[in-house]
C-alpha cells in the first residue's frame, strides 16, 4: 500500500506541490499579506504544466492570466498602499455601476474563451470556459481588494472541484474544496476588516 501510495506521489508531484503552495496562497489572501502574490505566481506556474496535461486548455490559459496578475497584485499591493490603513490598500466594496461592467466583461470573456476552446479537444467547454471567466474576474477583483470576489471563489471553487472529479485530478479535487471553505472565511475575515476601518 505504501508504495502505491509514494508512487502516486511520485507520479503527481507537479500537482502536489501547487495544490501545497495554492492552500498558501489562499491564506495569505485571507490575511491580506504581499505574500499572496509571489506564492499565486509560483503556484501557477505549475498548474500551466498540470493542466495543459489535463487538456484543459482554458484553466491553462487563466493560469498563464494569474501569472500577469500576480505580478500586478504584487505591485499594486505594494505601490497603491494608503497612509491612512496603516500603509496597505484598504478593503472596499464593489459599488452597483462596477458589478454590472464585471458581469458585462466576464459575460464578453465566457464567450471569447467558449468560442476558442472549439478549435481545441476539450470535452467540457462550456464549464471550462465558464469557471474561467469567472475567476478572471475574481482574481481582479482581489488585486483591487473587492470584498466581492470572495463569493465568485465559492462558487468556482466548489463547481470546479466537481470538473476536476471528472478529470480524475484528486489532489486538485482535495484543493478545491479547501478553496472553497477558505474562501468563505476569506469572506468573513474581509467583512469584519472592512467594518473596522469604515
Amino acid at each position: 500500500m505504501t508504495d502505491i501510495i509514494l508512487e502516486w506521489l511520485l507520479s503527481n508531484k507537479i500537482e502536489m506541490l501547487g495544490a501545497i503552495l495554492g492552500i498558501l496562497y489562499i491564506y495569505f489572501s485571507i490575511n491580506q499579506n504581499i505574500l499572496t502574490w509571489p506564492t499565486g505566481l509560483l503556484t501557477s506556474i505549475l498548474y500551466i504544466i498540470v493542466f495543459f496535461q489535463s487538456k484543459l486548455y482554458a484553466d491553462m490559459s487563466l493560469q498563464v492570466y494569474y501569472v500577469v496578475i500576480s505580478i500586478y497584485g504584487w505591485y499594486f499591493w505594494l505601490k497603491g498602499t494608503n497612509k491612512k490603513n496603516n500603509g496597505s490598500v484598504p478593503v472596499r466594496k464593489t459599488g452597483k455601476r462596477l458589478l454590472l461592467r464585471l458581469i458585462v466583461i466576464t459575460g464578453l470573456i465566457y464567450i471569447s474563451i467558449l468560442y476558442l476552446l472549439r478549435f481545441t479537444d476539450s470535452d467540457i467547454a462550456h464549464l471550462d470556459s465558464m469557471t474561467t471567466a469567472l475567476s478572471i474576474t475574481a482574481t481582479w477583483m482581489l488585486a483591487k481588494k473587492y470584498i466581492e470576489h470572495w463569493l465568485i471563489w465559492i462558487f468556482v471553487d466548489l463547481f470546479s472541484s466537481g470538473m476536476y472529479v471528472y478529470k480524475n485530478l484528486w489532489p486538485t479535487v482535495i484543493l478545491f474544496l479547501i478553496y472553497t471553505v477558505m474562501a468563505y472565511l476569506g469572506y468573513i475575515k474581509w467583512i469584519k476588516d472592512f467594518n473596522q476601518t469604515n
